[in-house]
């Protein structure tokens, strides 16, 4: 039986087996447009389909007056997400490959808020902007709240030796910070605590927190903060802290590329 599916996924998956098989290296030229069209007997929309879904998926990217090359896909490390990392305002920390301390690589790299002794070769740092808006309904659906209820919302961009690794935005109701020493999550004798550390500040007592996993196309100002194309895979993680009381007081949504980082949680079992 002939394959039945559309000509341009047919020659993206030829294009994916050949780079997964070794056939096509990272940093090698995908066979041009004219290539292409001769080798399966396509037209040129066909073609160009076939390699937006090739650069969607992380295979390869554009170079300007050049052409497409194979990227490289081998995971740059591992977020380890656990107690103490979660509170931290990284809410992770770098168990590295790519930008390994001391040249070993999967050795632990600490996150900003860890007590252990960072690498000398790691620099972590990370960017955030904070603002006063209404809660969106789906905001406001997770914090409990009512949809256009004032939140702060920031949002951050974390780095690895000036490498994207994490993008962040967390919403916090304003009933509950507002006029404190916390309402900023960066400013203020509590900047840079977590948010465990800086609601305890104001009596406010963290429990617990839930994360939802998930992933979805990247959006264009995403990508463009993390080195991918549009439209390639992120995955995200979906936070919400919650007090005694079980309720909601702070809810983020944690972006990394689902090619490059994987996710880590430890498990312990109690009998």
């Amino acid at each position: 039986m002939g394959d039945s599916r559309p000509v341009y996924l047919r020659i993206a998956d030829d294009l994916r087996r050949r780079i997964d098989e070794g056939g096509l290296a990272v940093g090698d030229r995908i066979p041009s447009r004219s290539e292409l069209k001769r080798a399966y007997e396509a037209s040129d929309q066909t073609v160009d389909r076939a390699v937006r879904v090739l650069k969607a998926a992380g295979y390869a990217e554009g170079q300007f007056g050049r052409g497409v090359f194979v990227t490289d896909r081998a995971p740059l490390g591992t977020l380890l997400r656990s107690t103490g990392a979660v509170d931290s305002p990284f809410a992770a920390q770098i168990r590295c490959y790519g930008y390994g301390g001391r040249g070993a690589p999967g050795a632990p790299v600490p996150g900003p808020g860890d007590d252990s002794t960072p690498s000398r070769d790691t620099t972590l740092t990370w960017e955030a902007t904070s603002s006063e808006t209404p809660a969106p309904a789906p905001i406001a659906e997770r914090l409990g709240i009512g949809t256009g209820e004032p939140v702060l919302c920031t949002q951050y961009e974390y780095l690895a030796n000036r490498h994207p690794v994490q993008l962040a935005t967390s919403w916090e109701p304003l009933t509950i910070t507002e006029g404190t020493d916390v309402a900023l999550p960066e400013r203020g004798p509590y900047a840079r605590r977590g948010v465990r550390g800086r609601l305890a500040a104001i009596g406010v007592r963290v429990v617990r927190a839930r994360e939802l996993v998930g992933s979805r196309p990247a959006t264009t100002p995403e990508a463009e903060a993390l080195g991918c194309a549009a439209g390639q895979c992120v995955t995200v993680v979906e936070r919400t802290h919650f007090d005694g009381d079980d309720r909601a007081v702070e809810t983020s949504d944690i972006v990394v590329r689902a090619d490059r980082w994987r996710l880590e949680y430890t498990i312990a079992f109690t009998s």
